[in-house]
């Protein structure tokens, strides 16, 4: 069996169409919030991909939502590289551009709370980010009682 190559990279608009598959994929599971095309070329700067063999088997996005405040969303890795150190090379990326910033807080909303406390992030009651975060929430199926755990990272 040959080496994969890999490649994590900031997004580029020919990526766009890959990274609404992967995303959309896990979200018609239930396990994340969808994405329009339309939302993530307006937010394409926020995400990172890895490119492994000339295509995008994995993506993640650092949103700022305030002055001392930025999410990381959407990340996703295509199955068939699971296990691989993807998510941790993405979210890894996520927090240096966020320190890189300035950012003293990284948040996320995730089903996967176990994961993330690999990185640092504790548990916060929801109440505790700003309402600017909701904003989402609205429009997302499973609202208000989606089962998302918020954590948050101090930097």
């Amino acid at each position: 069996m040959r080496a994969m190559k890999s490649n994590l990279r900031p997004a580029r608009v020919h990526d766009v169409p890959a990274i609404h598959q992967l995303v959309n994929f896990f979200a018609d599971r239930g396990e994340m919030l969808p994405r329009s095309l339309s939302e993530i070329y307006d937010h394409l700067r926020d995400y990172m991909v890895i490119e492994s063999d000339g295509r995008v088997a994995a993506c993640c996005a650092l949103h700022v939502t305030w002055g001392d405040l930025a999410e990381i969303r959407s990340l996703a890795v295509e199955e068939t590289c699971r296990h691989r150190g993807f998510g941790r090379q993405l979210v890894e990326a996520c927090l240096a551009e966020a320190r890189a910033l300035g950012l003293p807080r990284v948040f996320v909303l995730t089903y996967l709370p176990d994961y993330f406390a690999q990185f640092g992030f504790v548990q916060v009651d929801k109440a505790e980010l700003p309402q600017k975060v909701w904003s989402e929430c609205f429009r997302c199926p499973k609202f208000p009682d989606c089962g998302e755990v918020s954590m948050i990272l101090d930097l």
